[in-house]
């Protein structure tokens, strides 16, 4: 992409009420823009980042046997009323009706959907297990929404969920979706702890959840200093008050409080600061019992199918990413979310060499399929320096000054470092880094 041809509306001021700096980097770099309380429109940068790590989620979904589906957005409240949930999701379900007078909601979560989907058309345990997910639109009218993306209103999120014939086979699904999840945040570069979780409004009997570890995340999580062991708040401490408190707490201020236990290993335990990104679920027959979607076993009788469910905040991802790799000047975006992985930037775009020289690299890049943007603009190459670390370019190539010496620099966003390089070193230089 041309630099001169995107619409990359950066700007040096960011919003009001944004305190975090996912919120404030978004938007001050142009990958969102608020177009109410809690709604968000993404912008060319941002839409690319989304693309990117959807990407990633469905890769492995469907590496691990899962498939997509895309239910509607708006579902009759009937089924919410058939599960029982219609009254105990309370204000954050929308309500709407329609010219006839039919109710219904903008889904916040779509396990009812999803059963009447499978239900009657998966009717023989010899058609399980079966894993579906689709990764859509979601709306849930919270009462205060903030922080930019990582609390608002609408989002786009991936839900799936199982059907089995027995428990047994509900668990090694629930297990093979924690695996999938553990590959996907990884592959996206995060830092991340998987915790023992509340199952709260969704139901079930077990749940996990996914935090990516970030000072600036509302949930306090307890984890293990030596194993895998980590727990949410809410499953250690019976009082909601003191969850409350705890939760309101900084990252450094928890660091001051010990825990009157430690670790089953023997470990000492510590407070951790994070980012729920990720939800899973055992179910039971909650949904499909208060459905009536039911299979037939081995002996013919019917039994309602055995549920497991799975979420990851899609959206939300693109602002944890941020809030986890930040710096005072910007985005610093991992290898895999970045919306370009090579910047351009040509100085003085009137000396001939420098131009000559951007648009032949740029070229050759774009030949070998590398995300590249080509800083093409007339603007000051200061400011063209501040808004690349704004972005957050995992890699800007600087063609100025040294050109005349037969060089041009790498700068390396997230160490901050220049490396000089010959000119007829430059492409080897770039594609060894990316």
């Amino acid at each position: 992409m041309r630099r001169s041809r995107a619409f990359i509306p950066t700007t040096k001021e960011a919003p009001s009420d944004a305190t975090l700096p996912s919120h404030q980097f978004l938007v001050r770099g142009g990958f969102i823009n608020q177009q109410g309380a809690g709604l968000y429109n993404f912008m060319p940068l941002g839409k690319i980042v989304l693309e990117k790590i959807r990407t990633v989620v469905k890769e492995e979904l469907d590496n691990a046997g899962c498939n997509e589906v895309q239910l509607s957005f708006i579902t009759p409240i009937s089924l919410w009323d058939r599960s029982g949930r219609s009254d105990t999701m309370g204000k954050e379900m929308l309500r709407i009706s329609d010219r006839h007078q039919n109710d219904f909601v903008l889904s916040p979560t779509n396990e009812e959907a999803m059963v009447e989907l499978v239900k009657n058309r998966v009717t023989s345990y010899k058609d399980l297990p079966l894993n579906l997910y689709q990764i859509n639109t979601k709306f849930r009218d919270e009462a205060r929404p903030r922080y930019g993306l990582l609390r608002g209103r609408e989002f786009l999120m991936k839900d799936g969920y199982s059907f089995h014939a027995s428990t047994e086979d509900m668990v090694r699904e629930f297990d093979l979706m924690e695996s999938t999840y553990k590959k996907i945040f990884t592959r996206l570069g995060l830092d991340f702890r998987v915790v023992e979780a509340d199952s709260g409004a969704i139901g079930g009997t077990g749940s996990k959840e996914f935090h990516v570890l970030a000072d600036s995340g509302e949930d306090t999580i307890v984890v293990c200093k030596s194993c895998d062991y980590g727990a949410n708040i809410e499953t250690i401490f019976e009082s909601e008050e003191e969850v409350d408190a705890l939760n309101e707490k900084s990252y450094e201020e928890l660091q001051t409080k010990q825990l009157d236990e430690r670790c089953t290993c023997g470990s000492d335990l510590s407070f951790k600061k994070g980012i729920e990104v990720g939800h899973i679920f055992q179910l039971g027959t909650k949904y499909s019992s208060a459905l009536e979607a039911n299979f037939s076993d081995e002996n013919g009788k019917p039994k309602p199918f055995e549920m497991a469910t799975f979420g990851i905040g899609v959206s939300r991802l693109v602002a944890a990413v941020i809030e986890q790799n930040h710096d005072e000047y910007g985005c610093v975006w991992t290898k895999e979310t970045a919306p370009y992985m090579v910047n351009i930037m040509i100085s003085n775009i009137k000396d001939e060499a420098q131009s000559t020289l951007g648009e032949e690299l740029y070229l050759k890049l774009l030949g070998e399929n590398v995300e590249v943007m080509l800083d093409d603009r007339k603007d000051r190459f200061g400011f063209k320096m501040k808004d690349a670390e704004l972005i957050g370019f995992p890699y800007t190539v600087i063609i100025g000054k040294e050109l005349e010496n037969g060089l041009v620099q790498i700068y390396d966003r997230k160490s901050k470092e220049k490396t000089s390089v010959k000119i007829g070193d430059i492409y080897k230089n770039i594609m060894e880094l990316i």
